[in-house]
């Protein structure tokens, strides 16, 4: 039980990545704060899972780039559970555009969701956290390292992400707060089969360029994330780790 009687949110945790770290943090002891934007059925499906397995969750809707539903997210947090360990920036916007069809909208649909709230989760996380310290992991993207055509304003929203977490690494040592980015690589989630990656030949595209020679599963990541947040990455901060199955170009 690696993370035994902590307390933790995961945003964007209805489905896909986000769903598969709330249910591993919880097999691992932890209580589950299951966040979701819009999606409240498939959260409850989540919360289910967990509790079903004797784990602990609750569900709280918040979008993250609202400073106000990031007040609430918190407030339920410290009241379901007295406080908070850990923190996992996961909620996410991507879209892949010719950089002529990109708009101000598109832009700040995502640099909103990816950067500034995980900003402003990681403010009201400092809050709660208090003089214990605690532990902060963003999910970042290959893609922050290795654009993909057409992904200049996702990838460059990774990128933001992944210097914010060498930053704070450094600010918030002394506050014994440690901070990583984790980068998945190609992942098969809901999305991908919904956008119709699945079965594609950019789906084969990508298998072929991953040494390890398949798609990424939401587990593969979550295993990491429990490692990032639990004490046997004690001395790990400032890191930005990629889960990608060795990917190196497309």
């Amino acid at each position: 039980m690696k993370l035994k009687n902590k307390v933790a949110i995961v945003t964007g945790a209805s489905k896909g990545i986000g769903a598969s770290i709330a249910k591993y943090f919880a097999a691992e002891g932890a209580k589950v704060v299951v966040n979701y934007a819009s999606s409240k059925e498939g959260a409850d499906v989540v919360v289910k899972a967990i509790t079903d397995n004797g784990g602990t969750a609750i569900a709280v809707q918040a979008d993250v780039a609202k400073e106000a539903d990031i007040n609430r997210l918190f407030d339920a947090t410290q009241q379901a559970f007295g406080g908070l360990d850990v923190l996992v920036n996961n909620a996410g916007i991507y879209e892949y555009l010719p950089i002529e069809q990109v708009t101000a909208e598109s832009f700040h649909q995502q640099f909103n969701t990816n950067v500034w709230g995980s900003i402003l989760a990681i403010q009201a996380a400092l809050k709660l956290f208090g003089d214990k310290g605690g532990n902060i992991i963003n999910v970042s993207s290959g893609a922050a390292r290795m654009p993909m055509l057409t992904g200049s304003v996702y990838s460059a929203s990774k990128a933001a992400l992944d210097a914010i977490t060498i930053a704070l690494s450094k600010e918030l040592g002394v506050k014994n707060v440690r901070i990583n980015s984790l980068l998945p690589g190609s992942v098969e989630t809901e999305g991908t089969r919904s956008s119709g990656i699945t079965g594609s030949d950019f789906e084969k595209k990508l298998i072929a360029n991953t040494p390890l020679g398949r798609m990424g599963q939401p587990e593969d990541i979550a295993k990491v994330a429990v490692f990032l947040a639990s004490d046997d990455a004690a001395w790990i901060t400032g890191e930005t780790l990629a889960a990608s199955g060795g990917i190196y170009g497309f």
